[in-house]
């Protein structure tokens, strides 16, 4: 039986959606995710992000494997990625704080890295673990770096997009990926060793 997530908040009102992750046991990883390598280089906008908000980077995390996400978990997954895409408008970090690089938790506008941010923080609050919520950097066809969010589960990688307000299987989005952050370490970053695997499927069709 695979460990199952949904909205903590609400948990004892539709307690027979859920199962407890202390009860449940780990569901092997689907054919439809990311495969991962060795450590990589943390982009500098996430290393000073850790150092300002270091519980968000908080190393005693441990990994229980990927969760099996119910129906009402998906709910919330697509509700907090439109509603956060239509709150928040987009600006790039030297329009609005004047240097290159700046990892924050919006109010009106932001970055994609702060678009991510924020859907990470609203789907923890609603019970999804850490290590199902990875900051992943691509690279968009016109060759331009971007952040989304990867919610990591038994089904596969699904991705959270400023760009896009339908949450989509990562394979089914027309980006290259290149790293995100290790669900073993939300301080460390793996590479990801088939992201070009979402090119090859387009040119396919």
């Amino acid at each position: 039986m695979a460990r199952m997530i949904g909205a903590k908040a609400i948990f004892v009102a539709i307690s027979a959606l859920f199962i407890s992750s202390s009860v449940a046991m780990t569901a092997p990883a689907s054919p439809l995710s990311m495969r991962t390598g060795s450590v990589t280089s943390q982009p500098i906008g996430h290393y000073e992000f850790c150092r300002s908000h270091p519980s968000e980077c908080d190393t005693s995390r441990r990994d229980p494997g990927a969760a099996k996400v119910t129906t009402f978990g998906w709910t919330v997954v697509r509700d907090i990625n439109s509603e956060i895409n239509r709150a928040i408008s987009p600006v790039t970090d030297k329009d609005l704080y004047g240097r290159d690089e700046y990892w924050s938790y919006p109010e009106a506008a932001g970055d994609c890295e702060d678009f991510v941010l924020l859907k990470r923080r609203k789907l923890m609050e609603h019970g999804f673990e850490a290590a199902d919520l990875l900051i992943t950097v691509v690279r968009k066809p016109d060759g331009e770096g971007h952040a989304v969010l990867t919610v990591r589960s038994t089904e596969g990688d699904y991705v959270l997009d400023n760009l896009d307000n339908d949450v989509k299987l990562w394979t089914e989005t027309p980006y290259r990926y290149l790293k995100r952050q290790a669900s073993f370490n939300p301080g460390r970053w793996v590479s990801i060793e088939n992201g070009d695997a979402v090119m090859v499927s387009s040119v396919g069709k």
